[in-house]
Order: C-alpha cells, then sequence, then structure tokens
C-alpha cells in the first residue's frame, strides 16, 4: 500500500474515531445533571477540558491529512498538528498515570472515555510512527508551546471566577496556586520536552513519500 493511500486511509480511520467518542461524549455531557443547568452549557463546558480540546486537533489534523494536505502543508497545519500529537499524548499519559481512577464510569461514559483518554491517543502516536507526513520544524515546536499556558491560564482564571477546576492538578481552590504553579510548569516541560522529541523523530522518520517531506527551515 502506497505511503499517501497509507496516511488517507489512517487519518480517516482516526478522524472517524476521535468524532464518534466527541459525539458520544456530548451526548453524556447533555444528559448527565451536574455543575450547569443546561443540556447546552454542559456541551459547551467540555471545551474546558484539555482532553478533549486535544481530541478536537486531533480529528482537525486528522481531517486535513485525510484529504491530502500533508504534501502542501503550511506553518499552520505544522503547528496543529505537533499540538494533537504532543496534547493527545499528555492526555493519555496524564489520564492513565493520576487520573483513571477517579471515577467509576459505565455504559456510553465508559465507552467514551475510554475512545478519547486511550484508543484516540494510541491510534494518534502510531499515526505519527506510521503514517503521518514528516512535516515538523523546530518554528513548529516554539509555536506549539503557546497553546498549552494559554489553556492553563484560561482555566486558572475561569476557576478563580467560577469555582469550576476540570482537573485536580489545577485546582487552586484545593492546592493553593504555587502547587498548581509548580504542577502547570511540569506539564509545560513535558509538552516541550515531548514536542522537541517528535521534532527528532520526525526527521529520523523516513516512511513517508519524498513530496510530503519539507525542509527545516
Amino acid at each position: 500500500m502506497p505511503p499517501t493511500r497509507l496516511t488517507r486511509i489512517w487519518f480517516g480511520v482516526t478522524a472517524l474515531v476521535v468524532l464518534i467518542g466527541l459525539v458520544t461524549q456530548g451526548f453524556v455531557s447533555a444528559g448527565t445533571p451536574g455543575r450547569y443547568a443546561s443540556a447546552g452549557a454542559r456541551v459547551a463546558n467540555m471545551f474546558a477540558y484539555f482532553t478533549i480540546e486535544s481530541n478536537v486537533l486531533v480529528l482537525l489534523a486528522s481531517v486535513a491529512f485525510a484529504a491530502g494536505a500533508g504534501a502542501r502543508a503550511n506553518g499552520l497545519l505544522r503547528v496543529l498538528w505537533l499540538d494533537a500529537l504532543i496534547g493527545i499524548a499528555v492526555t493519555g499519559v496524564v489520564y492513565h498515570v493520576a487520573l483513571s481512577g477517579l471515577l467509576d464510569l459505565s455504559g456510553a461514559a465508559l465507552f467514551a472515555d475510554v475512545m478519547l483518554h486511550t484508543v484516540s491517543p494510541i491510534i494518534a502516536v502510531l499515526g505519527f510512527l506510521v503514517a503521518s507526513p514528516r512535516v515538523l520544524q523546530w518554528r513548529a515546536v516554539a509555536w506549539s508551546a503557546c497553546w498549552p499556558p494559554a489553556w492553563l491560564a484560561f482555566t486558572l482564571i475561569r476557576g478563580a471566577q467560577g469555582g469550576f477546576y476540570p482537573y485536580p492538578f489545577v485546582n487552586a481552590a484545593e492546592l493553593g496556586y504555587g502547587r498548581v504553579a509548580v504542577n502547570c510548569v511540569l506539564i509545560a516541560v513535558l509538552f516541550v520536552a515531548l514536542a522537541s522529541v517528535a521534532k527528532v523523530l520526525d526527521g529520523w522518520l523516513t516512511h513517508a513519500p519524498a513530496e510530503t517531506r519539507s525542509a527545516d527551515r
């Protein structure tokens, strides 16, 4: 199977997997009473979660690659793909190391949880290794580092105003801003380190067709 065809099929499947997980989580959130009274507000609140944002980025990048955009990837797509890749990798690692035992899920909620926290990270990272175009640049590494701090700042401001924190490790009301700051620094360091590793690996891997490889400039 030619690599270009492999790329389109792999990322088409990835997009479908992520879309199913997101839609399922949307129905679960809409139908589960919680902090917000309306179903619409509960669905909108999904996007405060790093997991959801990471999966949305994976969906967007996967759709672009499935449509053949890898061979003509611009700077925005490179940054989008790197943020998606590292975001979903961090999602999988942090969830399974620190968060997986916090909730007792079943049914559709469990299905969405597995799709977004386990299947999506695995298929996205494997996609990078075996099927993605070789398009990463060091400039993309630098620009990709803007998203996690922006999300963390939004999360802390939102939490200070309304008391909602999506994850225990950013709950300043319970941990204090000092401990949360340390946690945020560790996450940022992990993100940049993983992005740098991804760039180096992207230069080593040679499975993509020549026209999808970009000079690092």
